[in-house]
């Protein structure tokens, strides 16, 4: 299973995650956009980071944040929605071009990413917008345990989807991701992230925030580059896999 981590979400003088850490341990960087999150130069030195390691390019775009790291939804248009995603992914593919480098994937960020997990005319949108702005590239979601209309809508739109389990944040009873503003939504230790890790890629399941057991099959699994444990874990599960895991 790749392992992916949001990446390159500092800003100006402002720092936020450990990118250079990180990097050497993932198989896919999300870049942010410039909307949460990033600047043009932000951008630019993550992608050289990724290119270093070989690692896999993805943009990360999601709802005009800044202030809020884009973690609060916003209610746009579809014309709107469309038109944000395009500026972003097209940005991010100005930056790789000017590195010989390619956009691989799309993983929306934040309030984006849990809004179009429940709204279809959200994922609609941002699924047409990925096919006409990045052809060829797969959208990310989440590795629900009811995909079947995901498919659907992925199929009909012409779209691969490459779905995402997460190692450090808590599951809802229906398989989503515990809202943050509830007690325990984020892991808050770099153990309970790993058992959480090991539980989903050796019985391919995920225990709820209530004590639930889901079924989780995914193909990448998430690590928040801006959690205090990014680091730690990122190394922890390089040398995990190295010693057999997969």
């Amino acid at each position: 299973m790749k392992l992916n981590c949001d990446m390159g979400e500092s800003f100006g003088a402002w720092t936020m995650g450990n990118d250079a850490d990180v990097m050497p341990c993932i198989d896919m960087a999300s870049i942010a956009c410039g909307f949460h999150a990033s600047d043009p130069v932000i951008m630019q030195k993550t992608v050289t980071l990724a290119l270093e390691h070989g690692v896999s390019i993805g943009a990360h775009p999601s709802y005009p944040d800044l202030l809020g790291f884009g973690r609060r939804k916003f209610d746009c248009s579809e014309e709107e929605l469309y038109a944000w995603l395009g500026y972003q992914i097209g940005a991010l593919k100005g930056i790789c071009r000017q590195q010989r480098a390619i956009v691989d994937y799309v993983k929306p960020h934040g309030a984006l990413y849990n809004t179009m997990m429940k709204d279809e005319k959200v994922l609609c949108t941002v699924m047409q917008a990925v096919k006409a702005t990045a052809p060829g590239c797969p959208l990310v979601v989440m590795a629900v345990p009811h995909r079947d209309p995901l498919n659907r809508l992925a199929e009909e739109i012409g779209i691969e989807l490459l779905f995402e389990a997460f190692s450090d944040r808590a599951y809802d009873d229906a398989g989503f991701l515990v809202d943050r503003r509830i007690e325990g939504a984020v892991h808050g230790s770099a153990e309970a992230i790993l058992r959480q890790v090991q539980q989903i890629t050796e019985q391919g399941t995920v225990t709820t925030l209530s004590g639930k057991i889901l079924k989780v099959d995914a193909d990448t699994l998430c690590i928040h580059g801006d959690g205090p444990h990014a680091s730690a874990v990122a190394q922890a599960l390089s040398l995990w896999r190295k010693n057999g895991q997969n």
